[in-house]
């Protein structure tokens, strides 16, 4: 025979709607946490059947990222959503358990990612005149299969070239949440170029 307190207990965990503003706050937290990649409003959304608005779920998101101000992790917002990241400072302490290995990038690949972030949209063209040199075609591709620049549109001049500018996984892997984050070119030391000013933000 079922229990009869058993199926009461069943009944009520079915609920997917939370009780109250702070189970629910409760609930997008343990989603943050429970992912790698920026969670946007309606990612969140989807874990419930009621229709909450992002002007609560946008405050309750930043209620979340006042309570965890002064730990070692911080939730921010980037430019595809919302997500934890452990703060600088402990970075390096956290890598000796896992060590990553970034790809190296040749000047050449760094110099036409600096040109396309801070002139965009740019054609091919458009960066080898900023850059005085031709732009070989693996220089382009390193940079397209890392996701930070992709082909937003075509020129209107013959040939139609086509047109690159950052995309938001550039945005997501510099911790930015638009390009007006981006430090001005006037602001950035003059003895820097256009590659360096990426190793500034």
């Amino acid at each position: 025979m079922a229990n009869p307190a058993a199926k009461s207990s069943n009944s009520r965990s079915s609920k997917t709607g939370p009780s109250n503003t702070a189970e629910l706050k409760r609930i997008l937290e343990a989603a943050l946490l429970c992912t790698q990649e920026p969670l946007t409003l309606n990612e969140l959304k989807r874990m419930f059947d009621e229709d909450y608005g992002n002007d609560l779920l946008r405050k309750l998101l930043d209620d979340l990222r006042i309570e965890w101000e002064g730990r070692s992790v911080e939730l921010v917002q980037l430019a595809s959503g919302w997500r934890f990241r452990t703060k600088a400072e402990y970075v390096s302490y956290v890598e000796r358990i896992h060590p990553e290995k970034p790809p190296r990038y040749s000047r050449a690949v760094m110099e036409t990612l600096a040109i396309i972030a801070y002139r965009q949209p740019v054609t091919r063209g458009d960066i080898e005149e900023i850059r005085g040199v031709a732009v070989a075609t693996q220089v382009i591709k390193a940079l397209e299969e890392r996701g930070w620049v992709d082909v937003v549109g075509y020129r209107e001049t013959p040939g139609r070239p086509g047109l690159y500018a950052t995309t938001k996984k550039f945005l997501d892997d510099l911790g930015l949440r638009s390009l007006t984050e981006l430090p001005p070119l006037e602001d950035i030391n003059p003895n820097l170029d256009l590659a360096d000013a990426l190793q500034q933000i």
